[in-house]
C-alpha cells in the first residue's frame, strides 16, 4: 500500500489544492504529473518539486480539448509506461443566475467541470484497464447536491459529475477501477477568497488515491473540518 511510485496526473495542478495535493504526493514518493493550462504556472510547481527532491512532469493542456487530452495521456504513457491515479481537480467558476448566465458561459464551466473530467476518464481508462488496477478521484462541491441561487452552471457541472463518477465506478469495478468523488468544501484558492488553506484537505484525497482492491466505489466523501 502507499503511493509511493505511483503516477500520479493531476488536472488543474498550477493552483490551489492541485498544487497543495502534487506537493504532498510528491513528498510521499509519487510520479506527479501536472497538467494545467497555464505551463508556467505547472513548471513553478515542478520546480518546487524536483528542488524538494521529488519526481514530477508538467504538461501543458485544456482537458476541455479532446486532442489535448489525447496528447496528455500519451506524455504520460510515454514517460512512464503507465498510470495509475487520476485526480480531476480542474475547474472554472463563474457565477451567475440562470436569467443571466450566457451561453458561453454555461458552455465554458460544463467544458471544463464535466466534459473536461469525461474526456480525461475516458482517455485513462485503456491504460487502467490493462493494468487491472485504477484510482479516480473527481473534486466535486456541495452544490452538485444543493444547488444555490447564482451558480447555476457550476451547480449543474458538479451535478453531473457526480452521475458520471457513479456510472464509471459501476462500469470499471471489474478491473479493479474504483471511481470515487471527494468535496474538500470552501477552500482558500484563486475561486475563493476564504476558506481552510488547502493542505488541509489533502489527507482524505490522499486515502481515496490509496484504496485497497475491493475499496469503496462511487462514492462520495469530504474533506475533515478542523
Amino acid at each position: 500500500m502507499g503511493i509511493e511510485n505511483r503516477v500520479i496526473l493531476i488536472t488543474g495542478a498550477g493552483s490551489g489544492l492541485g498544487e497543495a495535493t502534487a506537493i504532498s504526493f510528491a513528498k510521499d514518493g509519487a510520479h506527479v504529473v501536472l497538467c494545467g493550462r497555464d505551463l508556467t504556472k505547472i513548471e513553478a510547481v515542478r520546480k518546487r518539486i524536483s528542488a524538494a527532491g521529488g519526481s514530477a512532469l508538467a504538461i501543458a493542456a485544456d482537458v476541455s480539448s479532446e486532442a489535448d487530452v489525447t496528447r496528455l495521456i500519451s506524455e504520460t504513457h510515454k514517460a512512464y509506461g503507465r498510470l495509475e491515479v487520476v485526480i480531476n481537480n480542474a475547474a472554472v467558476f463563474e457565477p451567475g443566475q440562470v436569467i443571466e448566465t450566457s451561453l458561453e458561459s454555461w458552455n465554458n464551466q460544463l467544458a471544463t467541470n464535466l466534459t473536461g473530467v469525461f474526456l480525461i476518464i475516458r482517455a485513462c481508462l485503456p491504460l487502467m484497464r490493462a493494468q487491472n488496477y485504477g484510482r479516480i478521484v473527481n473534486i466535486t462541491s456541495s452544490l452538485a447536491q444543493n444547488g444555490a441561487g447564482g451558480f447555476a452552471a457550476y451547480s449543474a457541472s458538479k451535478a453531473g459529475l457526480e452521475s458520471l463518477t457513479r456510472t464509471t465506478a459501476e462500469e470499471e469495478g471489474r478491473y479493479d477501477i474504483l471511481v470515487n468523488m471527494y468535496n474538500p468544501g470552501t477552500i482558500r484558492t484563486g475561486m475563493h477568497a476564504t476558506g481552510q488553506e488547502p493542505h488541509t484537505a489533502v489527507p482524505e484525497l490522499l486515502k481515496l488515491a490509496d484504496l485497497p482492491k475491493h475499496g469503496i466505489s462511487g462514492k462520495l466523501m469530504e474533506a475533515v473540518k478542523l
